[in-house]
């Protein structure tokens, strides 16, 4: 395999991978959300320190591994590992997890 071939599956799988953390980063605030309720403002100002992560997270993919280019399979590769992540691994964990807080608090009720 070339060399050229070999550095664009790499960008390529590192851009599935990035997509991939970004989404596992957030069902940990969900994940946060879940086992500690609180406020609208704090759920705001999360997601806008999340959103500023997945920014810079980007960026230093984007600087790092390509010189800064920005080019379009990247961001399609950060989507497909995003969405696989969510719709593979996170509605189930999620599900599982709200399942399990739910017996958690009906058997704290009964003690």
């Amino acid at each position: 395999m070339s060399e050229n071939i070999h550095y664009e599956t790499r960008l390529l799988l590192m851009s599935f991978a990035t997509g991939m953390g970004l989404t596992m980063t957030y069902d940990l605030l969900r994940i946060w959300r879940l086992v500690c309720p609180h406020r609208s403002i704090w759920v705001g100002l999360e997601d806008v320190l999340y959103w500023i992560y997945t920014a810079l997270m980007l960026f230093t993919l984007l600087y790092s591994e390509n010189d800064g280019i920005l080019r379009a399979y990247i961001i399609l590769f950060v989507l497909v590992g995003m969405l696989l992540y969510q719709r593979i691994i996170s509605r189930n964990l999620l599900k599982h997890l709200k399942k399990g807080l739910k017996y958690l608090r009906m058997k704290r009720r009964r003690h």
